[in-house]
């Protein structure tokens, strides 16, 4: 029994949630490891994949329902805590599954992880949820704790939120960031033109649609983009909506020279040197030789590696690159990552305020570093994949403010994406067009 119980798509969620946890993993990198390694089944794998995503996303309002029922966490082992977790998430969303088949393989698992006492106590407090039922939030009567525990979002985010967009606009947030998230790919223009591309990946099987704010972007209704030939083949890349629209606004022209500050994996950097249509440069800045390796594997496979540069180099010593060099450089700060909290859903969690504050100076001392490699009337696009405003705007302000001969201009996407919005800097949240959340900022050199 102890060998079958281990290849369970359950047993696998558990040991994959206590993973995340402990040693900060990726879900989306930690999953595929997983269901390669074991060689799951479809079925097995998407049950594994609701179950780990489903218990990242709604880890709060699990907690929020299993305390009630343990009066002492703290003498709790962690698996047992993430295992109850693991039953009430299915109990509560997977409607096509019997509690008695939750109830016999938790159960199952608390026997063959723990000891006889182990799995006593999880089937006392399984058999108290069903007798009892789980608690509502109409105790919640403070609006913030309330949209943090219904939408498991931590409350320090939900204010935030609140701050810059409102209590409405941040509920709807709050909802979209728990939605499954699309796939959506980048076509690789310079190889193969979008309609083509459709064509081709219809005939394995995966359907998609223009997408509705990147000009070259397609979204994927099902299938497993990076198995098809025209992947491998480099016809495309796989990318957010939102992130292709940072180097789109920048509008890369044949010849000019690009620096790409914070490069890795090279999403942004092919998508660069795509527009330079071999012609020029773009300079690709790592502070990790295996994240060079990436980016330089990624320009090879999209047959862009003639005009990408990748360099060892931490952006904050950008200086040593030389002055008034390039026509353009992107600055894709490093981030807290929280407009990817649909796709990532563990970062919610493993932020604080403070980390978003660190970030935010060491996002200004990247663009101070980089302002003098930027020609006279160069642009400076600044981007994050998160939509805290303590990063965005509020460092962008920052930077005008010491570096007069800067100026802010409108940012502008070829699908003229929320063109009528007063504000100077583009921000995408989740709930608007069902992307990543992402902010972009462009800054002309005087």
């Amino acid at each position: 029994m102890k060998k079958t119980i281990k290849q369970t798509p359950r047993f696998l969620a558990l040991d994959l949630l206590l993973r995340i946890r402990k040693h900060r993993t990726y879900s989306n990198i930690a999953l595929n490891d997983v269901i390669r390694q074991h060689q799951l089944s479809r079925a097995d794998a998407n049950l594994l994949t609701t179950l780990v995503y489903g218990c990242l996303q709604h880890r709060l309002t699990l907690e929020y329902w299993l305390e009630p029922f343990i009066k002492n966490k703290k003498k709790v082992d962690s698996w047992v805590w993430e295992l109850l977790l693991l039953a009430i998430y299915q109990m509560k969303y997977l409607d096509k599954v019997p509690d008695h088949a939750i109830f016999n393989e938790t159960i199952e698992i608390a026997k063959v992880k723990g000891h006889a006492g182990t799995r006593k106590f999880v089937t006392g407090v399984l058999h108290a949820i069903k007798r009892n039922g789980l608690r509502n939030f109409d105790g919640l009567t403070a609006a913030q704790r309330r949209l943090s525990i219904e939408e498991s979002i931590p409350q320090w985010i939900i204010e935030q939120l609140i701050s810059k967009v409102g209590l409405e606009k941040t509920a709807q947030i709050a909802r979209a960031v728990n939605q499954t998230p699309h796939d959506s790919l980048r076509v690789n223009s310079g190889k193969i033109q979008g309609p083509e591309l459709q064509a081709q990946l219809k005939k394995e099987g995966i359907t998609t649609s223009p997408s509705k704010i990147a000009a070259d972007g397609l979204v994927a209704q099902k299938g497993f983009l990076a198995g098809t030939a025209e992947f491998k083949q480099g016809d495309f890349i796989i990318q957010d909506e939102s992130a292709m629209l940072a180097v789109e606004s920048m509008d890369v022209q044949p010849g000019q020279s690009v620096l790409d500050a914070c490069a890795a994996p090279g999403g942004k950097t092919t998508q660069i040197a795509t527009a330079l249509a071999g012609q020029g440069e773009v300079v690709a800045l790592d502070i990790h030789q295996h994240k060079l390796k990436l980016i330089q594997r990624n320009a090879e496979r999209l047959g862009v590696e003639n005009v990408v540069d990748p360099q060892l180099l931490d952006a904050r010593q950008a200086g040593k690159l030389g002055n008034a060099r390039f026509d353009q450089i992107l600055v894709d700060a490093p981030c807290s990552g929280i407009g990817l909290m649909r796709r990532k859903p563990e970062v919610r969690y493993e932020k604080t305020l403070q980390d978003s504050q660190q970030l935010a100076q060491i996002q200004l001392q990247i663009l101070d570093a980089v302002a003098p490699t930027l020609k006279p009337q160069g642009k400076l696009t600044y981007s994050t994949c998160t939509i805290l405003p303590s990063e965005n705007q509020t460092v962008v302000d920052q930077f005008l403010k010491q570096h007069p001969d800067f100026e802010q201009v409108k940012t502008q996407t070829k699908k003229n994406v929320k063109d009528q919005r007063p504000a100077l800097g583009l921000t995408i949240y989740p709930d608007d067009f069902g992307s990543d959340g992402f902010f972009i900022a462009t800054l002309v050199k005087k």
